[in-house]
């Protein structure tokens, strides 16, 4: 007779299960999942993207982070870890922006501001007027709608996600409209930060040829504040003072957009912020009981600016630029391109 031997079983190992799970949930995914899976502490329910988010914004309060760095913070924070408060970020940038620009103005010098708006004011003109045809050619050949087209245009003409906000409402644009216009100058902005500051370095471009340049071939206030900043205070009274001046410009951009899109009855919206620049400049200028002040007030300014960026930066996520599109993103930096070539050439050339 054959006796057959059988092994025995295996016993259950709880612990090698336990330590796979676990393994698995260390991963990529796992930690990624992790970040946004509500906790509580303290009767409070937090989730760990919320305390990364808490803890960049701080650094961003301190005197080491500048505003390209603020920038390029939220842009890896978006491009990560998300923006876990994007709602409220959304909300509050643009009331914060207008605030530190109106504190910027207890640091500027009302009489050069004078000078270099003066001096900023034929460029204003010749590529405001200049950008918008260009623009309506480049959309045409590209294939794209009027709306978007001029969306587009008047954001690179004039001063980017604002002109936009104002104008939008004129053209009736559709939200898909106004998100695409809005993320395109929204990347090109930040590549401007990041790359004018060397580029002037390069060209050895004086902090008023800076300035203007800035004023004129960047879309954003936020955007010009920042790269001005990182290269002088010179630079920057005069890339304020003249992008506020361009900003102007949304008013009655506004109103021929009405005109000729046709769009009887429609609310034009006007930019009071600049109105509250000039008042904490000729405060700071002729009211000796506001001058030690200044300093902090545009301390505080700065911290501002840097915060507004880290904003702008966490709310451009990845499918944010991927909504963007070939041909808008194409009409965008071809003005872009255009417009800060030429006037770059412009101001080197002391025209």
């Amino acid at each position: 007779m054959r006796t057959v031997t059988t092994a025995p079983a295996r016993p259950n190992r709880p612990t090698n299960v336990a330590s796979e799970a676990t393994a698995t949930a260390a991963g990529p995914a796992g930690f990624w999942r992790g970040l946004h899976t509500p906790r509580r502490a303290f009767g409070r329910e937090y989730r760990l993207s919320q305390v990364v988010f808490a803890l960049v914004l701080g650094f961003c309060l301190t005197p080491w982070a500048s505003p390209p760095l603020a920038l390029a913070l939220g842009l890896a924070l978006a491009q990560t870890v998300g923006n876990p408060f994007s709602a409220q970020t959304k909300r509050l940038t643009p009331k914060l922006l207008q605030y530190s620009v109106i504190g910027l103005g207890f640091g500027m010098n009302a009489h050069a501001a004078l000078q270099a708006g003066r001096e900023g004011i034929l460029f204003t003109v010749a590529s405001l007027l200049g950008t918008l045809v260009l623009g309506y050619a480049v959309g045409k050949w590209l294939g794209l709608g009027r709306n978007l087209v001029h969306l587009i245009s008047c954001g690179t003409a004039i001063c980017g996600g604002s002109a936009i906000a104002a104008v939008g409402p004129v053209l009736r644009a559709r939200d898909e409209e106004m998100s695409v216009a809005l993320g395109t100058v929204f990347v090109l902005n930040a590549l401007a930060l990041f790359a004018f500051p060397p580029i002037g370095h390069a060209l050895a471009l004086t902090q008023n040829q800076f300035g203007l340049w800035c004023a004129i071939a960047i879309h954003d206030t936020s955007s010009v504040v920042g790269a001005a900043a990182a290269y002088g205070t010179q630079a920057l009274q005069v890339a304020t003072t003249v992008k506020l001046a361009r900003a102007l410009w949304i008013i009655p951009v506004s109103l021929g957009t009405a005109l000729a899109f046709k769009q009887p009855g429609v609310k034009v919206k006007i930019p009071y912020f600049i109105l509250g620049f000039i008042a904490a400049m000729l405060l700071n200028a002729f009211v000796p009981a506001i001058r030690p002040l200044a300093p902090f007030m545009t301390h505080l300014a700065k911290i501002g600016l840097t915060v507004t960026l880290f904003f702008i930066g966490a709310g451009l996520s990845t499918a944010a630029v991927r909504a963007v599109g070939v041909r808008p993103f194409v009409l965008g930096v071809v003005l872009w391109v255009v417009i800060s070539v030429g006037s770059l050439y412009v101001i080197m050339h002391g025209a």
